[in-house]
């Protein structure tokens, strides 16, 4: 579960929150009738996609798991050596 377990990391959380941020200025923008208030929140929405992207590439975002194989073969190979494991415990 850890493996699959995304979003704990700066990138996604800066990200996030810059969305947020520009989500709420178009929200406020549609209810005071203001075009380009509603542009200008959805422009900062568009830049949180683009700074949380770029932090994770600079390092800052989920870094790859050790837990997670790399090939199929390998992943097949670790399921055969947990059945013949469990056999051998059985018996």
């Amino acid at each position: 579960m850890s493996a699959a377990a995304h979003g704990h990391n700066p990138a996604a959380w800066t990200g996030v929150v810059i969305s947020f941020v520009g989500f709420g200025i178009a929200g406020v923008a549609m209810i005071l009738p203001s075009p380009l208030l509603v542009w200008a929140g959805l422009a900062v929405v568009l830049v949180g996609g683009i700074v949380g992207k770029a932090m994770s590439m600079a390092g800052m975002g989920k870094q790859p798991s050790t837990n997670v194989y790399k090939s199929v073969e390998e992943q097949t190979a670790a399921r055969k050596a947990a059945i013949e494991a469990r056999t051998t415990v059985a018996a």
